[in-house]
């Protein structure tokens, strides 16, 4: 009532929002109707307007004619027209919905839309153009900024085709200044985060989820400046304000914003990673290393395309976390009357509590406290074994392991056959056996455990057990040597003499090897899995994907006669073989 109230006694100016559903231009949009002496036109891509329960604002706004949604495609100037006629204020926000990995489409809706942008605040008389950019236009990817100021020139070469777009966007509308009664200048805010963010915090949770997010690239002493998405839009009213009224000092130029709090970019990592509990960064790669994988990367996204994984945006995050970029704000301190609302500390708080329904406890608190059952545990059967492995009881999983360690030096490594190691630890366990039982019941002073008898005795049952399970298997192993035999079913035959040419290679070269490695192996492994289940399942589902769309890609490029084949053999596999087999019988 209070925002009505003020908007009855003011002369409300009418403004529109391009990109007003986007990440800052909710935030803008929300700002401008708080304030109370705004129209406001809300644009975007979408065909309508979804309202969030938080935005009771927007919707009473709706309903009382103070705002209104407008369907826009920026490569529609007749459209844009319509929507800025009227108009005495536009703020350009960021493009919605754009696949970076599309170069033709990014162009027309960044570089080509402000071009549509401004030939339509000149034919619709708009007096102000505040143009939305980023700190990221005046980095070239290769060097450091230490405080950069407002005097740093566009980079000649980037391999970020978003900064480079944005970077020619925002000449446009800064030489447009003052052509035809439009005034422009532009913004440059630098790592935009809060509440309803959908690029920035999304993504490093996203890496954090499948464990990426627990390497630190480089040293890590690089350092960056955030800045809260509130402070943002509290810019662009600013620069609004200024625009009007200290032309000369503001038009047709561009400012920084920040939080003007630099940190270590590792270090705002970590505050956002353990207010939503997971894992903070600890391993350090080194940044060469890094930068070959990301050629790597390349390779195969211009090979294989971006279904799968995002070159562009692996590209930014390596810059981001890798190089230092920090900048001056006395420019719009002085020229437009900025200063942050809203404190780093603060900003990181409102973030942790809006994305709070993407939090997660730390994997091994869950695995220790969580009482459902895990993958590792489902896969061991859940008994004896699963404990043991997964090491429930520490110093029972250790008694095992060093027994079993013994057992493979005894058998493996000591330099006997193997029948001389059996005979020696059955000769020496026997002795052991005579001579515990010949002890008296005190031994200086300490009384013996005499081991009962049932220790040594094995129950009928599981003798019977035993035989009729090993009948089974022979009998069952009959009938499939005598299907073998007959040329019943040639897949299991081709199957069983791979097993075998295989287990006698491994046997006459590999098996000690093979038995140790397997041994750690199972005492390593469970274990791990069970505390990175999720980063595991994410890693290989990713590499799963690779490799289907590098399969895909072999097709694509072998010969026609080598696909016909595949695809044949692919066929036959499927449907003529069994269909033969069963002509057969």
């Amino acid at each position: 009532m209070e925002v009505e109230d003020r908007f009855t006694d003011l002369n409300p100016k009418t403004c529109v929002v391009l990109g007003g559903r986007g990440f800052l231009g909710r935030s803008l949009v929300l700002r401008l109707l708080k304030l109370g002496n705004w129209i406001v036109r809300v644009a975007d891509s979408a065909q309508s307007i979804q309202l969030h329960e938080s935005e009771a604002l927007l919707a009473q706004a709706l309903s009382s004619a103070r705002a209104s949604y407008f369907h826009l495609d920026l490569r529609d100037k007749r459209r844009i027209e319509k929507v800025l006629e009227g108009s005495s204020v536009v703020f350009y926000m960021d493009v919605a919905g754009i696949d970076v990995n599309n170069f033709y489409t990014c162009y027309k809706l960044i570089f080509q839309g402000a071009k549509n942008v401004i030939s339509a605040c000149r034919e619709c008389r708009v007096k102000r153009l505040i143009y939305n950019s980023s700190a990221d236009v005046v980095f070239d990817g290769l060097h450091d900024i230490h405080d950069g100021d407002e005097s740093l020139a566009y980079p000649a070469k980037t391999d970020n085709m978003l900064s480079d777009l944005k970077a020619q966007a925002e000449a446009l509308i800064l030489s447009a200044n003052d052509i035809d009664g439009v005034l422009t200048c532009s913004l440059r805010p630098s790592n935009v985060f809060g509440p309803g963010d959908t690029e920035f915090v999304p993504y490093f949770l996203k890496l954090a989820r499948y464990g990426f997010a627990k390497f630190i690239i480089g040293t890590g002493d690089n350092l960056s400046d955030f800045t809260f998405s509130e402070n943002v839009t509290h810019a662009h009213i600013c620069a609004e304000k200024a625009l009007n009224f200290q032309t000369v000092s503001v038009a047709g130029k561009a400012f920084f914003i920040t939080n003007l709090e630099p940190m270590k970019f590792w270090e705002f990592l970590v505050l956002l990673l353990d207010g939503l509990g997971y894992q903070r960064p600890f391993i350090k790669l080194p940044a060469n290393l890094v930068q070959y994988i990301l050629s790597v990367l390349k390779w195969l996204h211009e090979k294989l395309g971006p279904r799968y994984f995002s070159y562009p945006l692996l590209v930014n995050f390596f810059q981001l976390a890798s190089y230092t970029r920090t900048f001056k704000c006395m420019a719009a301190q002085k020229d437009i009357g900025y200063l942050p609302t809203v404190s780093l500390e603060e900003g990181v708080t409102l973030t942790i509590e809006s994305f709070s329904h993407l939090a997660r406890d730390s994997s091994f608190t869950r695995c220790c406290s969580s009482t459902e059952q895990s993958k590792a545990d489902k896969l061991l059967g859940g008994g004896k074994v699963a404990d043991i492995l997964l090491w429930r009881d520490e110093k029972k999983s250790f008694i095992y392991f060093l027994v079993l360690i013994l057992l493979f030096y005894w058998f493996s490594l000591s330099g006997r056959t193997f029948i001389s190691s059996a005979a020696t630890l059955l000769l020496l366990a026997t002795s052991v056996l005579c001579g515990y039982g010949f002890l008296p019941s005190k031994l200086f002073g300490f009384s013996v455990q005499r081991m009962p008898m049932s220790y040594f005795e094995i129950s009928d049952t599981v003798v019977k057990g035993s035989v009729a399970n090993t009948a089974y298997l022979w009998n069952k192993g009959f009938q499939k040597i005598r299907g073998l035999a007959q040329g019943d079913d040639w897949s299991t035959f081709v199957k069983i003499a791979a097993f075998l040419y295989l287990l006698k290679l491994i046997l006459s070269r590999l098996l000690t090897t093979l038995i140790g490695i397997g041994l750690v192996f199972a005492f390593m492994a469970f274990f791990v899995y069970e505390q990175y289940e999720s980063e595991i399942d994410g890693l290989v589902d990713m590499l799963f994907s690779c490799l289907k769309e590098f399969m895909i890609y072999l097709m694509r490029i072998s010969p026609v006669s080598v696909s016909r084949f595949l695809h044949y053999l692919d066929y036959f596999q499927r449907y003529e073989g069994p269909r033969k087999v069963k002509d057969l019988r």
